[in-house]
């Protein structure tokens, strides 16, 4: 059983709708010494809201858990290594089904104009923040009902039993079975600590929507005001419980969905950090005498979904033919331009567990049409083609990628519709099925190949990340029995099978993995590029 908080017992009468543009009178905080100066960051675009437990990408966790609020444990700045967070230490039973967390003592969550905390951070808050996702009979979840595609993806609400409140200062999560990575999946930023007492004032205020646009943390950022589009605005936490890791008095992100006009920016020091560069504007920020241009190997992967519900996706030789009709070469070499290495299974070589075996089909326009005949499209057919409306990480140039793969499959007589949508519209209807084929990709966010073949193709994953929509049994078998054990030697055996069905079965076609590049102004300290592709701000500086 879930133990609840007496304030749980409320309930709210309406749902008030809480604008998605803020305007909020700055703060009369006492500003610490060391918080100096404005950074402005150059972001790709705008995030969905502002409650990490409802989204998938990185544009909504840079703006959002890696801002405002923190978790029970952490990774460490630029490493996929766990870290005490919330939780400055824990605890795990000899069977592995019992992890208690200790959690620390005088955290402060943030004062901002919409709320005025009474008390410290403490064991309600963890008991609410993984009740929400746990229970749908929750009063606050009634208020404000939504999805949480990673929890449920990672089938985290059918591994967890119990979340137990021991002491103020002392949670218990019992699982229903052994989870390998369960500490690396409660370090993700979906698993980010909400006050309970803010939600208890929105319940009460008939306001629980306001969480998603409005939100209350403990994190190093306080969000002072949204534009949608525009600019987000943040102050710096004077009382971060990290003793001298907020360094900004103020933060901005600049919402510039054009990669050449951020560089632009960049270069004209109207922003000091930005994201995603294109690769044709690698060597120009180079050359730039006041930037910087740190690398490394990205752990992503950019691929082309297959909606295997569509009646002629349905058919792995369709498959198989449209993967093989597709000129992956000359998509490395216009698309990534030198900053990507070709793909051949459903995770980055760098991952452990990493079936080397396994090769790319080769590219052959002429099989590819054989193969589509003997499933019965001899002439070919229609297929919308889904191109993401924004740059990614793992994919620099979207468009151009489908305008080539559309001309590829023109060859086989498979005629593409190109479709796109605004990035959040993009990610809703993927999540629905609406798509045909669909470009997508990953940046992996744990460094535990479930976080790969689970989330993305894991029958869990369905209705989230898995946009093949994809259950294929002995697939999903091998990867639950993976997850189920802590001996990683048979871990790896168990997921380089799953690595040859899916290379046998392709619910999607892998493409890509691309080289990062973070550029940021010489007058920035302590940026790291961060392997999960998202952008931290604490400890950084600015002259």
């Amino acid at each position: 059983m879930l133990r609840r908080p007496a304030w749980l017992g409320a309930s709210a009468a309406s749902i008030v709708a809480a604008a998605l543009s803020l305007g909020v009178a700055q703060s009369a905080w006492a500003v610490p010494q060391q918080m100096k100066g404005t950074l402005v960051y150059c972001s790709e675009g705008s995030p969905a809201g502002f409650d990490p437990a409802q989204y998938t990408t990185g544009t909504d966790f840079t703006a959002s858990a890696y801002t405002v609020f923190d978790q029970l444990v952490e990774f460490a700045p630029g490493s996929t290594k766990v870290v005490p967070g919330l939780a400055e230490s824990w605890d795990v039973s000899p069977d592995g089904l019992t992890y208690t967390f200790h959690l620390r003592h005088d955290v402060a969550f943030q004062t901002t104009a919409w709320f005025k905390p009474t008390r410290s951070f403490d064991a309600d808050d963890v008991i609410f923040s993984f009740q929400r996702m746990l229970d749908p009979n929750l009063p606050f979840q009634k208020a404000y009902p939504t999805s949480f595609p990673y929890f449920t993806d990672m089938g985290l609400d059918k591994l967890i039993k119990s979340v137990d409140k021991i002491d103020p200062y002392t949670v218990r999560f019992t699982l229903n079975e052994v989870n390998a990575p369960f500490i690396q999946n409660i370090a993700m930023p979906f698993a980010s600590i909400q006050s309970a007492e803010y939600a208890a004032q929105l319940l009460k205020d008939n306001k629980a929507p306001q969480l998603n646009q409005q939100p209350v943390g403990t994190g190093p950022f306080a969000l002072r005001s949204y534009t949608k589009d525009a600019t987000i605005r943040y102050e710096g936490n004077p009382d971060y419980w990290k003793a001298g890791a907020v360094k900004l008095k103020s933060l901005i992100y600049s919402i510039t969905t054009d990669a050449t006009v951020r560089a632009q920016k960049l270069k004209a020091d109207e922003c000091q950090v930005m994201s995603y560069p294109r690769p044709a504007e690698v060597d120009s920020l180079k050359q730039a005498a006041n930037l910087s241009m740190p690398s490394q190997a990205g752990f992503n992967e950019g691929y082309l979904a297959y909606n295997v519900e569509k009646p002629y996706l349905k058919d792995v030789n369709v498959r198989r033919a449209l993967d093989m009709a597709i000129d992956k070469a000359a998509i490395l070499k216009a698309v990534y331009q030198g900053m990507g290495t070709p793909a051949a299974t459903a995770m980055p070589p760098t991952e452990w567990s990493f079936d080397k075996s396994i090769k790319a089909q080769p590219y052959d326009p002429a099989k590819a049409k054989a193969l589509l005949a003997k499933a019965g499209f001899a002439d070919g057919f229609t297929i919308n083609l889904w191109a993401l409306p924004v740059q990614r990480p793992y994919n620099p140039n979207g468009q151009l990628m489908a305008q080539m793969i559309q001309s590829d499959w023109a060859k086989i007589g498979v005629k593409a519709n190109i479709v796109t949508y605004e990035w959040g519209e993009y990610m809703k209807r993927g999540h629905t099925g609406a798509q045909d084929a669909m470009l997508i990709g990953w940046t992996g966010d744990n460094g535990d190949p479930d976080n790969w073949l689970g989330t993305l193709l894991g029958c869990d994953a369905i209705h989230g990340n898995n946009f093949s929509r994809w259950c294929e049994k002995p697939f999903n078998d091998l990867i639950v029995k993976a997850r189920s054990t802590n001996d990683q030697a048979e871990r790896t055996k168990l997921y380089m099978q799953a690595q040859k069905i899916f290379a046998d079965q392709l619910p999607f076609s892998p493409i890509a993995h691309s080289i990062v590049y973070q550029p940021v102004s010489k007058r920035v300290s302590g940026m790291v590029i961060e392997p999960f592709g998202n952008v931290r701000f604490q400890g950084v500086s600015i002259k």
